[in-house]
């Protein structure tokens, strides 16, 4: 009989020691080993789809950065080891209508800095160092860098127009100036020093606000730009375009080559229609007194000479002003005042106008004849006569040759004052002429609109009379004067007057007024009387017929204002007008103005190859 051992117990809740599976535990074993296939994998394969996620987000950004960003970057880098040294356009060169140098540019040497040496630990001492031997201060240094960003590769012009000594104290400070650059330019220059000076005005550089307003235009830092006259005026045909110099520097900032240069554009030259040596007269003729000459082609409206007295010399501004120069030139009282373009109470001259308005309307004909007054009373207002006797029964002609304000004043409050403001705007007054100078004012022609808005008023019959011999509200520049003698010169044309030499084109912009030939030739036969046997004698040019008309302009509380405006030659071709204004020279202006128009004339005409 086979013994079978005894199986042993089981303690409770303990595990199986049991070397013998059942049917039931096989199947259990390989539904656990089924759930767990794959388990130990599961982590690797996790960090591999992690991996190729970033290694994706990290080659999209790659590619932004070098394709699409790349050059953005390029230029930077380039720029963090560049410096750009600008060179400034040489500016366009004035000439008189003769070929004579009127402004031009000569060599000069320029300082330069970075901005960003403003962070670096020694700009303070930089800063005073610098500014001693540049003649300014600290503060003007510091606001010069202002303008540009810390990190701008372009070097900003700090000093122009160097002396030797300046240059030479730079370089002998070295150890503290070493970033400085020094630069070879062109700075205006104006060989004829005063001369012309308000018709060319003067260059600068432009200032923070200017800039601020023009730099879409392509202006930067240490532009010279006009700021006064022809210069300002023509500023975009002058100025040319700016180039530049790179350079390539070592991480120290020192210069290691030249990479590349962009030629800078040259500004336009420009002839203009001035006669350098008729202007010369002029402002010889009116000397040291206050007041204006302009002297004009009445045939295409081109300027042939502009003075203002007083004047300056513009080649002052090519360098640093000191406070003693500035105090001496504004000393001389309001230089930069071009009385030329400045509006005065035109007085007699103006009543070429009021006859012009008289015969135009049909209301006083060339034949007409009126009585003249001690004084002329109407509306309640005395008008009276220069001679304080009248001069008898007078017509057109005669009362030009002796200016009769009690005939003139008839005409003009017979027409009315609507007649009269037409006329004048007609002629040119109450508006800009349209010279290419900023400066120019508008004059004034009165009207019961600004009258009203002024004064809470409504015009009068009184402010007629006032404006029919050039008193009261009306004010007119000696430029409008002058285009006002142009229109009987010239047969009937309202002109505009100009600098450029470009004569055919302003020859298409002469604008005819549509007047009667009987009026033009009265008007004519008048100022030539004047000349002949009027208020006018004295801007009589021996072998040549002039016209012209005097004025006298009250201007209380000062003395008279003297006028005296000419043509020539009379009734042959006139190629001349000159207007000649003295402020507040206290006498008439067939004694003060006519002997300076007279001057003008007498040279024009001795010139043959005028």
């Amino acid at each position: 009989m086979q013994i079978v051992p005894p199986i042993p117990k089981r303690k409770k809740n303990s595990p199986s020691t049991t070397p013998y599976t059942t049917l039931s535990n096989v199947s259990q074993q390989k539904k656990k080993k089924w759930l767990t296939v794959g388990q130990k994998d599961q982590p690797i394969m996790i960090m591999i789809l992690i991996t190729l996620f970033l290694f994706g987000g990290i080659a999209s950004r790659l590619t932004y950065f070098q394709i699409i960003k790349g050059q953005e970057f390029a230029e930077k880098a380039a720029s963090n080891r560049t410096r750009i040294i600008p060179q400034a356009p040489v500016r366009g060169n004035l000439f008189d209508r003769k070929g004579r140098v009127l402004a031009s540019t000569r060599l000069s040497h320029s300082a330069y800095l970075l901005p960003r040496i403003q962070i670096q630990p020694n700009w303070e001492e930089v800063k005073i160092e610098l500014a001693k031997i540049l003649n300014t201060n600290p503060e003007e240094l510091q606001e010069k860098l202002k303008g540009e960003n810390l990190d701008s590769p372009t070097l900003v012009k700090v000093g122009s127009n160097l002396t030797p000594q300046q240059i030479t104290a730079i370089e002998e400070n070295r150890e503290i100036l070493g970033e400085v650059e020094l630069s070879i330019e062109t700075i205006r220059n104006y060989p004829n020093n005063r001369v012309a000076s308000h018709v060319l005005g003067y260059t600068r550089e432009i200032n923070a606000e200017e800039l601020e307003q023009r730099r879409n235009e392509g202006y930067r830092l240490g532009d010279v730009i006009g700021k006064m006259g022809i210069e300002r005026g023509l500023e975009s045909k002058l100025r040319g375009q700016w180039g530049g110099i790179v350079l390539e520097t070592d991480g120290a900032g020192k210069i290691v080559r030249r990479v590349g240069v962009q030629e800078a554009v040259a500004g336009q030259d420009i002839q203009l229609t001035l006669d350098l040596e008729l202007q010369k007269v002029a402002e010889e003729a009116l000397g040291d007194r206050k007041g204006a000459v302009v002297a004009l082609d009445p045939r295409d409206g081109g300027v042939l000479a502009m003075v203002s007295y007083p004047g300056f010399d513009p080649n002052i501004f090519s360098d640093n002003i000191t406070p003693e120069i500035w105090q001496e030139v504004q000393g001389q009282g309001n230089p930069f005042i071009n009385r030329s373009i400045v509006g005065f109470p035109p007085a007699s001259t103006f009543k070429i106008v009021t006859a012009a308005a008289g015969m135009e309307t049909g209301k006083y004909p060339p034949n007409t004849v009126l009585p003249t007054y001690a004084f002329l009373r109407r509306a309640g207002m005395a008008l009276g006569e220069w001679n304080r006797a009248g001069f008898g029964p007078m017509n057109y002609i005669r009362s030009m040759a002796w200016s009769s304000n009690t005939f003139y004043g008839q005409i003009g409050y017979g027409v009315g004052g609507e007649n009269l403001i037409e006329w004048s705007r007609k002629f040119g007054f109450g508006s800009k002429t349209g010279i290419e100078l900023v400066e120019e004012t508008p004059g004034l022609i009165a009207d019961n609109e600004w009258k009203q808005s002024r004064f809470n008023m409504d015009w009068t019959a009184g402010d007629t009379l006032n404006m029919s011999i050039g008193q009261g509200f009306t004010l007119a520049t000696p430029l409008q004067v002058a285009g006002m003698f142009a229109i009987p010169a010239n047969g009937g044309y309202r002109i505009v007057p100009h600098l450029e030499n470009d004569s055919e084109t302003y020859l298409a912009k002469r604008e005819s007024l549509g007047m009667k030939p009987e009026t033009i030739s009265t008007i004519k036969q008048g100022l030539r009387a004047v000349v002949t046997s009027g208020t006018g004698g004295g801007s009589a040019v021996p072998g040549i017929a002039v016209a012209g008309k005097s004025g006298t302009a009250e201007a209380p509380p000062g003395k008279s204002h003297a006028w005296f405006g000419a043509y020539a030659p009379y009734d042959d071709n006139p190629s001349i007008v000159v207007v000649a204004f003295v402020e507040h020279s206290g006498g008439g202006g067939g004694a003060v103005a006519a002997p300076i128009v007279q001057r003008v004339l007498s040279a024009y005409f001795a010139d043959e190859s005028n």
